[in-house]
């Protein structure tokens, strides 16, 4: 894998990562008016497809999820998952920008964590790889994460799906859909469209699963505590898969895989710091931007 496609790469999920945090702001305010009887059912789309900045949301996620196939079939798995954690800077300069939101130590260390972790995965990723096939393996950790996505909805009658279920099925949604995104990539370079279209069609479907959750889940929890979880299992568990499923090989690359190792503690560090802070959990919460200041009105005196 040449060092220009890698860079090509990381440069194409960056702009997915635009697209999914700006998004995801959007949609978390939608959601948050949407009345709690259509809480994981399909009703609830129903309800957020006649919003027309929910409706936006969707179509900048549709082009985050073209943006992340074509920076898949350009780096590595490693590479590219961990980018997406950039689109929480963007998330925080709104929460700054837009809801005058304070930056803190806090904020200020999660921005340090999350670039200094990138860029040391960005100089030790592995070659990316091309999956040969779809083995018993990779077929168990699908199942377990599909099966942790259906689970609020196969429960839903019996009063026993609490919040944090609702957040975790959200994360391993999300999780299951950027593994078999690497799968698409991988068949659409082989030629094979017709398995790689199928195969998009199931990463869709656990999107959708798990975007229910997390919008159902957004209604009963702060953003604060949905946001860090969600993000963490995204980025986190597909990068864990991909030695072990892809075989993109960490122990070839700088300090045998310890440098990949430390770039993603940083990155999941400064991941739940940022997803964890008012800026941004007001702005992924929907909070009114405050009023402005009218001009004060000076008469003289005689």
């Amino acid at each position: 894998m040449s060092g220009g496609s890698t860079l090509a790469g990381f440069l194409v999920a960056l702009g997915a990562a635009a697209c999914f945090d700006t998004a995801y702001a959007i949609q978390a305010l939608e959601a948050r008016s949407v009345d709690q009887v259509h809480a994981l059912r399909a009703s609830l789309f129903g309800q957020l497809l006649r919003r027309p900045r929910w409706v936006g949301g969707m179509v900048l996620i549709a082009a985050g999820y073209g943006l992340q196939i074509v920076a898949l079939g350009l780096a590595s798995l490693t590479l590219v998952q961990p980018v997406l954690a950039l689109g929480l800077l963007l998330l925080l300069y709104l929460g700054w920008r837009v809801l005058g939101e304070h930056v803190g130590a806090r904020e200020i260390g999660g921005v340090l964590a999350v670039l200094a972790g990138v860029t040391a995965i960005a100089l030790a990723a592995p070659a990316r790889v091309e999956t040969v096939g779809l083995g018993w393996d990779t077929a168990l950790a699908l199942g377990l994460l599909g099966a942790a996505v259906v689970a609020p909805f196969a429960l839903r009658g019996r009063g026993v799906v609490g919040p944090l279920a609702l957040v975790f099925a959200a994360g391993a949604g999300d999780a299951w859909g950027a593994f078999v995104t690497k799968l698409v990539a991988d068949q659409l370079s082989r030629g094979r469209v017709a398995l790689a279209i199928v195969l998009g069609v199931a990463a869709v479907s656990a999107g959708l699963l798990g975007l229910t959750c997390e919008m159902t889940a957004l209604q009963k929890l702060p953003a604060t505590r949905v946001a860090p979880i969600v993000l963490t299992m995204q980025i986190v568990i597909p990068v864990l898969l991909a030695p072990v499923l892809v075989g993109e090989n960490w122990g070839g690359t700088v300090g045998g895989g310890s440098v990949l190792v430390a770039g993603l503690v940083a990155v999941t560090a400064g991941t739940v710091l940022l997803g964890s802070s008012p800026a941004v959990g007001d702005l992924v919460a929907g909070a009114e931007p405050p009023p402005r200041a009218e001009p004060v009105e000076h008469h003289g005196s005689g």
